[in-house]
C-alpha cells in the first residue's frame, strides 16, 4: 500500500491580493514536487468574518484616505516583540478555529504567508511537534513577522536575512529565497528555446506595438485604488512612441472611464482584473506599480525597470525606498515626477539598462519551487514517503 502524502497547511489573509497569491503558488509547487497535500486556510475569515470584514475596510480606506496614520501605526510597531503585549494581542486572534483545524486536517507542516501567528502559543498548549514556516512577503521586514517558536523563515534578499539574524532569529532558520510567485513570470518570449513559452504573449489579446514604440505597464493594483491614475494616462497618453498598457484591477469604474476616454486610441488598452499579468508583463519595456511585494517581485521576475507613484507610508514605502536605493527602482511623489521619469527611461537606453542590471542582482528564481524544495528537505526525515519529482 502506497504511503499517504504529506499534509501541509498553508495559513493567509485577504487583505489585498499578496499574502494569497504566495499561498497559491508555494501550493502549486509543494503539489508538483512533493505530491503533497494542500490546503489553504484565510484564517481571520474563518474565525472572525465580522472582524476580519472590518479590519479590511479599515485597511482599504486607510490606503485611500488617511495614508499617514497607516504608515505611523506600522512604524512605531515595527520593532515590536511577539511575546510583548501588543505582540500576544495580536497573534491571539484564530486560536478557536486553528486547533478545529488541526484536529480535523492533521497537518505535517504549517506554513503562514501573513503574520498572524496563534500557532506557536496553540502548539505549545497542545504539547505538538508541528513544524511551522513563515514566508515573508514584503522587501521590509516587520516585528510581527518575527517570533522565537517558527522553524523556518523565507525571505526576499540577504538584507532581509542579515536583518532577521540581528534581530534575534538564528541565522541557520532563515533562507534568502525571493518572495514566491506564479512561475510563469520566470517564462521568456518567443526567441527562448522552449517551444512551449513561444505563445506567452500570443495566447492572450495583447496587440504587437509599433516598431520603435516603447511599451508601458500600469498596474493599478488588485483594487485598482492608484491615486491619481486618470491624470497620469492623460499625460502619458501625449508621448509619441508610447504604448500604455493600463490593468485596473477589481475596479470596474476605473475601467469604465479609461475605457470611455480611450476607447479609439491605437496605442492605450485597458483590462479589468485578469489572469495573465504574466503575459503583460512579458510584453512590456518598464512597469508602474504600487509597491506590494508580489507586485514588484513579479516586476523584478520580467526584469521590469520599477516606477512607484506616490508610495504609501508602511510596508509599501519602505519596499520602494529599498528597491530605489538598490537601483532597480525610482519613486515618483507627483505626478510630474512620474512623467519625468518615464521621459527619461524612454530617451535614456543607458538608463533603462542600468536599473535592469539592478533587478538582475536581485532577481532569484523560482523562488516558490525553492522554498518547496527546502520544505519537503526538512520534512523527508519524518516522512519517509515524501517524493520529489
Amino acid at each position: 500500500m502506497e504511503a499517504a502524502a504529506p499534509k501541509i497547511l498553508i495559513l493567509y489573509a485577504s487583505y489585498g491580493e499578496g499574502h494569497v497569491q504566495a499561498a497559491r503558488a508555494i501550493m502549486d509547487s509543494l503539489r508538483r514536487l512533493g505530491r503533497c497535500e494542500v490546503r489553504l486556510l484565510d484564517l481571520m475569515a474563518e474565525s472572525h468574518p465580522w472582524l476580519n470584514g472590518l479590519t479590511k475596510f479599515v485597511y482599504m480606506q486607510s490606503f485611500k484616505t488617511i495614508p499617514w496614520l497607516y504608515g505611523w501605526v506600522y512604524n512605531i510597531t515595527r520593532e515590536m516583540q511577539a511575546k510583548s503585549a501588543f505582540g500576544s494581542v495580536l497573534h491571539s486572534f484564530g486560536m478557536r478555529q486553528l486547533a478545529f483545524t488541526l484536529e480535523k486536517e492533521k497537518p505535517d507542516l504549517v506554513i503562514h504567508t501573513f503574520p498572524q501567528l496563534a500557532l506557536p502559543a496553540l502548539r505549545r498548549k497542545l504539547g505538538m511537534k508541528l513544524p511551522l514556516v513563515n514566508v515573508v512577503t514584503d522587501f521590509d521586514l516587520h516585528g510581527r513577522w518575527l517570533h522565537p517558536d517558527i522553524d523556518r523563515y523565507y525571505v526576499a534578499t540577504e538584507d532581509i536575512q542579515q536583518e532577521a539574524a540581528q534581530r534575534g532569529i538564528s541565522l541557520e532558520r532563515i533562507v534568502a529565497t525571493g518572495i514566491p510567485i506564479h512561475a510563469s513570470f520566470y517564462k521568456r518570449l518567443a526567441d527562448d528555446t522552449d517551444p512551449e513559452d513561444a505563445d506567452v504573449v500570443d495566447d492572450y489579446p495583447i496587440p504587437l506595438p509599433d516598431p520603435g514604440t516603447t511599451t508601458l505597464l500600469i498596474m493599478a493594483g488588485a483594487y485598482g485604488v492608484m491615486s491619481g491614475i486618470l491624470d497620469i494616462c492623460r499625460q502619458l497618453s501625449r508621448l509619441p512612441q508610447l504604448r500604455l498598457l493600463i490593468v485596473c484591477g477589481r475596479n470596474p469604474q476605473l475601467k469604465a472611464e479609461l475605457d470611455g476616454l480611450y476607447a479609439d486610441h491605437p496605442d492605450i488598452h485597458i483590462f479589468g482584473f485578469i489572469d495573465y499579468v504574466p503575459a503583460l508583463m512579458h510584453a512590456s519595456d518598464m512597469v508602474i506599480t504600487k509597491p506590494g511585494g508580489i507586485t514588484l517581485s513579479e516586476s523584478i521576475a520580467s526584469e521590469l525597470p520599477i516606477l512607484v507613484f506616490k508610495p504609501v507610508p508602511g510596508q509599501e514605502l519602505n519596499n520602494a525606498l529599498y528597491l530605489e536605493q538598490k537601483g532597480a527602482a525610482r519613486i515618483a511623489r507627483n505626478t510630474q515626477e512620474l512623467i519625468q521619469h518615464c521621459v527619461d527611461l524612454i530617451s535614456n537606453p543607458s538608463l533603462a539598462i542600468g536599473m535592469k542590471q539592478s533587478i538582475e542582482q536581485l532577481r532569484k528564481p523560482h523562488p516558490a519551487d525553492r522554498i518547496a524544495e527546502d520544505i519537503l528537505h526538512q520534512l523527508v526525515d519524518k516522512i519517509p514517503s515524501i517524493r520529489t519529482n
